[in-house]
C-alpha cells in the first residue's frame, strides 16, 4: 500500500513542481515585469529549489559523445550488446579516422565494468566509464528497474545475478580472447562468485579483477549499513520494506524493494550534508554562480534517480552477504542455469590477478571489507595481488570525481596493463603476460564448450538473450526456461546459438558519406 500512496503523492506534486519551474524562469527573466521587482532573484532561486525538491527524476543518459585519446577526439557510440530481462550489457564503441589512433585503440584491453544494483542506475559510473575509455574497450552492466520488468519474465535472485556476470564475461572472452573485470561496491561479491565458479569448472577466467569498495567480508569495520542488516531479521526486511509494484507500471504486481525507500536511506545517512548542499545551491543561484549550480544539478540529477530491486534479489543479498557471510565462511551455494547448486570456492582462482581498492573515509563499505578478498583467494600468488587505500576518499570518491581521476585511475590503468597479454589477430590475446599462468585460446567460441551461455533467470524463456540492437548484429538465442523454479527439471528443449565469429557491425558513415574507421 505504501508504494501506491507514494505514487499518488508524486502525481499530486507534479503540477506544483511544473508551476514552480515556470515561476522560477519568469522571475529570473530580466525582460519580464516580475523580473524587475525587488528580490526577484531570491524568489526565482526559491522556486527553482522547490521545483527540484518536488520533481520526479528519471534515469539519466550516459551522454558520452567523445573522449580524448592522445590528443585526438575519438567519437563514442553507445549500444546494447546483450539484452536479458533484468540487465543489458552496454558497449561504448570508439571510432576514429586517424590511423595512428585507430591502431592504438585496437590494441587496448577490454574491460567489463560491473555496476552496482543497489538503488542507483549504472549512469552513476559515468565518470568511471568516461575516464576508462581513454585507454580501454569498455563494457558496462546496465541493470533494469524491476518495476518495468513484467511478471512473465520471472523472478530474479542473487544466483541469477552471478550467472548473468558469467554470460557477460564469456561474451567478452569470445570477442577478445579474454578480458579484465572491474566491480564497484555491491557487485564485488557476485563477481568474485562468478569467477570462482568458472575457475572451479576449469574455464578460462578473466586476466584481472579490480574490486572497489565492496562488502567481501561485511564483518570487518561494520558501518551503519552493516549494523542495520545484522540487527534486523530476514523476516523483518520482508515484512517492512517489500512492496508490490502499482498497476501503472509494466511490472505491476512484482514484489520489489522500492527505489524511493533506498533513496530515503541514502539521505538519512548524511541529512545535514544534503541540507547544506541545497542551501548552498540556493545561495549560488542568488549570486549567479553558474559553475556551482550546474555541478549541483548534475550530481543530484544522478543521485535522485533511483530504481526498484526485485525482492528476491534484495532479500538474498541481505542474507548471504550481510547476515550469514556465506562467501567468507565458504558456505555459499549458487544455483546454475541448469538448476544445480555449485559451491563458491574462491581458493580455486589461480590465474586471475587481484586488485582491491578502499576509500579511507568510506561510510558504506568499512575498512578491510574489500581487502578481505586476498584472504580467501589463496590460490592466487602474492605477486599477482595488490591493495590500495585512497587517502581522503569516501565511498563515491574511489570511482568518481577528482580523486578517482588523479589518484585511483592511474593505479587501475597500470594494474590492468601489467596483466594484459600482447595481442594480434585483431585484438585476440595469444601471448600470456609475464607472470600470468594463463592459456590464451579461442576454444570458448563453440556451443559445446559454452554449456552455460544459456540465459540464467527463469524469465529468459520469453525474452531470450538478444545480441546488439544494432541492425547488423545477430541475436543470441537461448533455451527457454520455465518461470517456476521447480519446473526447470521438466524442460527438455534447449537451443543455444553461439556464433564462432563476432557479429559484423555496419560501419557508421560521416556526414560526407565516407566510412568512419572504427576500433573495438
Amino acid at each position: 500500500m505504501l508504494y501506491q500512496l507514494y505514487e499518488a503523492q508524486r502525481s499530486m506534486m507534479e503540477p506544483f513542481s511544473d508551476l514552480a519551474k515556470v515561476a522560477s524562469k519568469v522571475y529570473s527573466n530580466p525582460l519580464s515585469t516580475l523580473g524587475q521587482v525587488p528580490f526577484s532573484q531570491r524568489t526565482s532561486a526559491a522556486f527553482d529549489l522547490v521545483h527540484r525538491l518536488l520533481r520526479d527524476y528519471e534515469r539519466p543518459e550516459f551522454g558520452i559523445r567523445t573522449v580524448d585519446v592522445g590528443g585526438v577526439a575519438v567519437a563514442i557510440h553507445e549500444r546494447v550488446e546483450i539484452t536479458l530481462p533484468f540487465c543489458e550489457l552496454r558497449r561504448f564503441k570508439r571510432f576514429s579516422d586517424d590511423l595512428a589512433t585507430l591502431d592504438t585503440l585496437k590494441g587496448q584491453p577490454a574491460v567489463l565494468i560491473v555496476a552496482p544494483l543497489s538503488g542507483h542506475h549504472s549512469t552513476l559510473l559515468r565518470d568511471t566509464v568516461h575516464t576508462m575509455l581513454r585507454d580501454h574497450k569498455v563494457y558496462i552492466t546496465d541493470w533494469q528497474n524491476a518495476r518495468n520488468v513484467p511478471l512473465s519474465d520471472g523472478e530474479f535472485h542473487l544466483d541469477d545475478y552471478v550467472n548473468y556476470i558469467e554470460v557477460f564475461i564469456r561474451h567478452l572472452q569470445k570477442t577478445y580472447g579474454n578480458c579484465h573485470v572491474m566491480s564497484v561496491c555491491q557487485p564485488t561479491v557476485p563477481v568474485l562468485a562468478a569467477v570462482s565458479l568458472m575457475a572451479s569448472r576449469g574455464e578460462l577466467t578473466p586476466l584481472s579483477m579490480t574490486m572497489m569498495g565492496g562488502p567481501i567480508d561485511a564483518r570487518k569495520s561494520p558501518t551503519s549499513v552493516n549494523h542495520l542488516a545484522v540487527n534486523k531479521s530476514h523476516n523483518w526486511f520482508e515484512s517492512n520494506v517489500i512492496y508490490r509494484v502499482p498497476s501503472s507500471f509494466p511490472g505491476a504486481g512484482r514484489r520489489v524493494y522500492p527505489g524511493f525507500l533506498q533513496h530515503s536511506g541514502f539521505i538519512a545517512m548524511n541529512p545535514d550534508n544534503h541540507a547544506q548542499s541545497h542551501y548552498d545551491y540556493f545561495q549560488d543561484l542568488i549570486k549567479g554562480d553558474d559553475t556551482s549550480t550546474d555541478a549541483h544539478r548534475k550530481f543530484y540529477d544522478e543521485y535522485n534517480a533511483v530504481l526498484d530491486m526485485d525482492a528476491d534479489y534484495y532479500l538474498d543479498t541481505i542474507k548471504v552477504v550481510f547476515q550469514d557471510f556465506s562467501l567468507v565462511n565458504g558456505t555459499w551455494d549458487v544455483r546454475n542455469p541448469d538448476g544445480k547448486s555449485e559451491r563458491v570456492r574462491p581458493q580455486d582462482i589461480k590465474n586471475t590477478a587481484l586488485f582491491s581498492i578502499e576509500g579511507e573515509l568510506d561510510d558504506i563499505s568499512g575498512s578491510g571489507q574489500t581487502h578481505a578478498v586476498h584472504e580467501i583467494c589463496t590460490g592466487v600468488s602474492g605477486a599477482m595481488q595488490k591493495r590500495y587505500d585512497v587517502e581522503g576518499a569516501g565511498h563515491y570518491g574511489i570511482f568518481s570525481g577528482r580523486r578517482w581521476r588523479e589518484m585511483v585511475y592511474p593505479q587501475v590503468k597500470a594494474f590492468i596493463l601489467k596483466y594484459q597479454p600482447e595481442t594480434s589477430l585483431g585484438g585476440v590475446a595469444v601471448v600470456p603476460a609475464k607472470g600470468v599462468v594463463a592459456k590464451p585460446r579461442l576454444e570458448l567460441v563453440t556451443p559445446a564448450e559454452l554449456p552455460l551461455v544459456a540465459p540464467v533467470a527463469p524469465a529468459i524463456q520469453k525474452a531470450g538473450m538478444s545480441a546488439s540492437r544494432s541492425p547488423a548484429a545477430k541475436k543470441v538465442a537461448a533455451r527457454r526456461v520455465a518461470a517456476p523454479r521447480g519446473a526447470k527439471a521438466a524442460e527438455k528443449n534447449v537451443t543455444v546459438a553461439t556464433p564462432a565469429v563476432p557479429p559484423k557491425v555496419a560501419k557508421p558513415r560521416s556526414k560526407a558519406g565516407k566510412t568512419v574507421a572504427q576500433a573495438k
